[in-house]
């Protein structure tokens, strides 16, 4: 696995303020289960290489910083913009990757099985991205927090976009499967469509998501797998962490 991963430089997406969070930390701080919830995902990628991740920082980078130490390298988005633009600002510190796996920083559970599998499937079907989605039985419960995820929009089965939920009209929120925060991207393809995406949101941010739709136009490979639910949770409220604290994941 070391071999393949020395060819991918992987990127958490750290720069978020978190603002309903109601807390004077940046959101990939928050405590959960003993660690931050970015502490979590570190842990995860250790079990999978040796290579420092990039956490590209932006609201409060110094407390990043000095969390996280010599475990991660550091990239700095100056504007918060939204997750494309978030990418694009790791473009000189990657210019040697082949592949470009990005993840959440609020994501704390994801698992390294997880990674591998996405890695795995990404090589071997020579996709230009490969993602993770989760599918979801109801917004209920504890799933209430999917609500707001972006929608997996499919056509005879392919990937045909990514429809973030604030954009989404009645019967694309109905979609049950969603979009669950992991990518990997041939490097080459990333970078010269990055450029071309476009703040045509409700948002006015950079999507990331956008990429999906113009793959899909190109007729390029777009591959998923499925991840458990828990995995693709996430908290932006503390109403929300408390729900993940209290999820026995044992």
């Amino acid at each position: 696995m070391e071999n393949i991963i020395k060819d991918i430089a992987i990127l958490i997406l750290a720069g978020g303020k978190g603002k309903r969070m109601e807390s004077e930390l940046p959101k990939v701080l928050a405590p959960l289960k003993g660690e931050t919830m970015i502490m979590h995902i570190v842990k995860e990628l250790q079990k999978v290489t040796t290579q420092k991740p990039i956490a590209i920082v932006g609201h409060k980078a110094e407390l990043v910083r000095e969390h996280l130490g010599e475990l991660c390298s550091y990239v700095i988005q100056e504007e918060q913009l939204g997750t494309g633009h978030a990418v694009s600002c790791a473009k000189e510190k990657t210019k040697d990757a082949k592949h470009i796996l990005v993840l959440s920083g609020d994501q704390p559970f994801i698992k390294s099985e997880t990674i591998i599998n996405l890695i795995n499937k990404h090589i071997n079907s020579e996709a230009k991205i490969t993602l993770t989605t989760t599918t979801v039985s109801d917004f209920e419960d504890f799933r209430k927090g999917f609500n707001f995820f972006g929608r997996i929009k499919r056509e005879n089965g392919k990937i045909t976009g990514i429809k973030e939920y604030k954009d989404a009209d009645e019967e694309e929120r109905d979609i049950k499967e969603v979009n669950a925060g992991c990518y990997i991207f041939e490097a080459d393809w990333l970078w010269k469509n990055l450029e071309n995406i476009k703040a045509e949101n409700v948002q006015k941010e950079y999507y990331l998501t956008d990429l999906l739709h113009i793959a899909s136009t190109e007729n390029e490979k777009i591959e998923s797998i499925d991840i458990e639910p828990y995995e693709a949770l996430g908290a932006n409220t503390k109403s929300e962490l408390e729900t993940l604290e209290s999820l026995n994941l044992e």
